[in-house]
């Protein structure tokens, strides 16, 4: 006997994870051509995310996954780390999971880049939908208000105007 409601679960999440893996190759397009002098690491589509022991000596948490990580044309400075989401129209727990888990990441990484003695900063790329939600961007300004310079929150559109050369280096 059929399920229909198993049925219409299961066809929910056929294209799971698809509009993230679209926003993700979009953004390395996107920073190819805008910044050709740098480097962009991490996959491109679906993939294993980068883990930031491997990215830098003694990370405190080297298992935390991040999903690009910029780096200067001689590859020796690491310019950014960063995470891209599509954010759907759920809103609810996703945006207050979605913000308060990048807070905590941002602050992981920005306190051992103090410690460290390195200028890398956090992007956060965001897209889709559930942006709309006033209450979801309000929280992602106050994220990147939290760190003034260091923590940059952009939808795909926003970035030839936001990340610049001067923000990446300074």
């Amino acid at each position: 006997m059929p399920d229909e409601a198993l049925c219409a679960v299961l066809w929910e999440y056929k294209d799971r994870g698809k509009k993230g893996y679209d926003l993700t190759e979009r953004f390395f397009l996107l920073f190819r051509s805008t910044f050709p002098d740098l480097h962009i690491k991490g996959p491109e589509r679906a993939g294993k995310d980068v883990l930031l022991g491997k990215v830098f000596e003694n990370y405190p948490k080297p298992d935390r996954p991040v999903d690009f990580v910029i780096c200067d044309a001689s590859e020796q400075e690491i310019l950014a780390i960063g995470l891209a989401r599509y954010d759907s129209d759920r809103g609810g727990a996703q945006e207050d999971d979605r913000t308060g888990g990048y807070q905590n990441c941002a602050d992981e990484i920005l306190n051992y880049a103090k410690k460290s003695r390195l200028r890398t900063k956090v992007i956060f790329i965001n897209d889709g939908p559930g942006l709309l939600l006033g209450s979801m961007w309000d929280d992602y300004a106050h994220l990147e208000r939290s760190r003034p310079g260091k923590i940059l929150v952009a939808t795909l559109r926003m970035i030839p105007e936001r990340i610049t050369p001067e923000w990446l280096h300074s």
